[in-house]
C-alpha cells in the first residue's frame, strides 16, 4: 500500500532539509503525498523564546515556498501546506483565528508546552533537565500532577478545535523512560486515554500514528503506544501514519512498525489526505 507523510519539518523550524529536498525524497520513496507542517511561531503571542518553533518573520516565506513546491510537483507528487500548532493554555492554540486566514490545507494540533502552577511554561519533550526542573519547580515535585496537567491540556485543545490531526498524544512519555516519574499503564491514565479517544471521535479528528520517536531513537515505541492505540480503535477514531520527519531520510521511517502496531490494535484501515473539503478530505485505505 502507498502511504503519505503529512508531519514534516524543514529548515524553517527544526528540520535539517529544505522543501525541495524533502519533495524529491518523498517522490523517490513512492509516497502518495507529502505535507509540510512547520512548528508555528510562539514568540509574538506568548513571549516565549524557542529555537525550534518557526520565527514569526519567516511565516510568509514558508507559505510561499511550499505553495511554489505544490506547483512544481503537480502531477507527480501531491504537496500540501500545513502547520503544527502548539496549544499553550491561555496563550495560543490551533483555534486562533489567524491560522484560518493563511490558506492552509490542514492543521496539526500539538501539546509540547505546559503552563505550571508556578513559573514559566516549559516543554515536556525537551531536555531531561528541563523536564525535571518543571516537575520540581513548576509542579512542586508532583510528577503525576504534571502528567495529569498534560492530558488536561490535550483535552482542552481538542474541545477548542480548529485543527484536523492530533499529534503524538502521549508525548509526555518521552522523558519517562522506565516509568521513572509516572505509569501510563495505571488505571487513572488509562481512563484519560479513553476520555481523549471519545473526544477525538466526537470531534471527527484524525489521530496520527507517529514514528518520530523511533526514527530519532528517543522512544522505544510509537506515539501513541499500544494501550492508547487500542483505545482509539475501540472508539473508531481514524488514524494516519506519519514520520514526524526532521530529515529527508526519515520520511517513511519505521512505517512497517506502525502498520504492524495498527493491525495488532485491531485496525483494518488508515486514512489518506486528499486536500478537499469536509468529509471528502480523507480517503480510506485498507491495511
Amino acid at each position: 500500500m502507498r502511504l503519505s507523510s503529512l508531519h514534516t519539518h524543514t529548515k524553517f523550524c527544526d528540520g535539517a532539509d529544505d522543501v525541495e529536498t524533502l519533495c524529491r525524497s518523498a517522490y523517490e520513496k513512492g509516497l502518495s503525498a507529502l505535507g509540510f507542517s512547520s512548528h508555528a511561531p510562539v514568540g509574538k503571542k506568548t513571549g516565549l523564546v524557542s529555537d525550534w518553533n518557526m520565527k514569526d518573520d519567516a511565516v510568509e516565506a514558508y507559505l510561499d515556498e511550499v505553495r511554489a513546491a505544490k506547483c512544481r510537483w503537480a502531477g507527480r507528487l501531491p504537496v500540501y501546506l500545513g502547520m503544527e500548532v502548539d496549544f499553550i493554555s491561555g496563550l495560543t492554540g490551533p483555534a486562533d483565528r489567524d491560522y484560518r486566514d493563511m490558506g492552509l490545507d490542514y492543521l496539526i494540533g500539538a501539546v509540547h508546552y505546559l503552563v505550571p502552577p508556578r513559573g514559566a511554561p516549559f516543554t515536556v519533550d525537551g531536555p531531561a533537565e528541563e523536564f525535571e526542573r518543571g516537575i520540581r519547580e513548576g509542579f512542586m515535585g508532583d510528577s503525576e500532577r504534571l502528567a495529569q496537567a498534560y492530558f488536561d491540556a490535550e483535552e482542552a485543545m481538542i474541545r477548542a478545535g480548529g485543527f484536523d490531526i492530533l499529534a503524538h498524544p502521549d508525548l509526555i512519555k518521552k522523558n519517562n523512560a522506565g516509568e521513572r516519574w509516572f505509569s501510563l499503564e495505571s488505571a487513572p491514565f488509562i481512563r484519560r486515554f479513553e476520555g481523549i479517544a471519545s473526544l477525538c471521535a466526537a470531534q471527527a479528528l484524525v489521530v496520527e500514528v507517529n514514528t518520530g520517536g523511533l526514527n530519532r531513537k528517543r522512544t522505544r515505541e510509537l506515539y501513541p503506544g499500544p494501550r492508547f492505540l487500542h483505545r482509539f480503535q475501540a472508539a473508531q477514531v481514524p488514524v494516519l501514519i506519519t514520520a514526524d520527519a526532521h530529515r529527508a531520510a526519515d520520511l517513511d521511517g519505521n512505517y512497517g512498525t506502525a502498520l504492524s502496531a495498527l493491525r495488532d490494535a485491531g485496525y483494518t484501515e488508515t486514512v489518506l489526505f486528499e486536500g478537499k473539503s469536509g468529509a471528502s478530505r480523507w480517503k480510506r485505505a485498507p491495511l
